[in-house]
């Protein structure tokens, strides 16, 4: 059997004497995408920081079936990483040199991370924009750039910060349909931290629920949808489903949006 490609066990977090994540076990399989709800406050973001080395916090963790030694391995892991946040914190430059910088970090050639830079934004369809400078793009413009700056990069696991949160409802609907495709290009595993649960039936293949920072279900979206465990995932997704069927999807099924265009 596979091992999962990133797995914590043990993971527990303390801010201020207080618990903020207490998670025995969270694996995430490779080539998946796990999309992260709960209530405000639950700790998505935290466990997402947590899991990308960001946020230091007491567990075993391991990738690619490796144990990792923390924090001396911290900084090498993480060039196998990509986090995109809900605000796309571009540099003060040009949208270019935004997709160039990165690669150039992990040492790609000038020449090489140009070329791969403009093949992103292309893909993304920004190119256009390329000797803009980024601090004078639009929310989805800016999004989308912030995308292709973490994926030039070919991570093995993309951390999504609820990145459509701030966007307008036609450019979150493109972005939803245009990810899939994307993550498989370059064979990303991804965790999606959302508020709107009408973001889950396109991608996500598995989903995991946090309240108080615990899990407290994990499943596909069909299970977690149909068989919550508890009142309070009962709760947190009556709605979801019903928001879910008024705009027409189906709160059961999972990823399956369509190829990027």
């Amino acid at each position: 059997m596979t091992p999962p490609i990133l797995a914590a066990y043990g993971l527990r977090l303390v801010r201020e004497g207080r618990a903020v994540l207490d998670i025995p076990s969270l694996e995430v399989r490779e080539g998946e995408v796990l999309a992260v709800i709960g209530p405000n406050g639950a700790g998505k973001t935290s466990l997402l920081l947590s899991l990308a080395l960001l946020l230091p916090a007491e567990m075993d963790y391991r990738f690619g079936g490796r144990p990792v030694r923390l924090p001396q391995e911290s900084l090498a892991l993480r060039r196998q990483m990509a986090v995109v946040f809900q605000e796309p914190l571009l540099l003060d430059t040009t949208v270019l040199e935004n997709v160039v910088l990165p690669q150039r970090l992990r040492g790609v050639p000038r020449a090489e991370a140009r070329s791969r830079a403009e093949e992103w934004l292309e893909r993304l369809g920004v190119s256009h924009l390329a000797r803009r400078h980024a601090h004078g793009l639009s929310g989805g413009e800016a999004q989308r750039v912030s995308l292709a700056r973490a994926l030039v990069t070919r991570p093995r696991v993309l951390f999504l910060d609820e990145p459509f949160a701030s966007l307008d409802v036609v450019t979150r609907g493109d972005l939803l349909r245009d990810l899939p495709a994307l993550l498989r290009a370059v064979g990303a595993t991804a965790l999606f931290v959302t508020h709107d649960f009408t973001e889950i039936p396109p991608i996500a293949d598995r989903v995991a629920v946090l309240s108080g920072g615990r899990l407290v279900q994990i499943g596909t979206p069909r299970e977690v949808f149909t068989r919550p465990a508890g009142e309070l995932v009962s709760r947190l997704v009556r709605h979801a489903a019903d928001l879910v069927r008024a705009l027409g999807g189906d709160p059961a099924h999972g990823s399956g949006a369509a190829e990027v265009h």
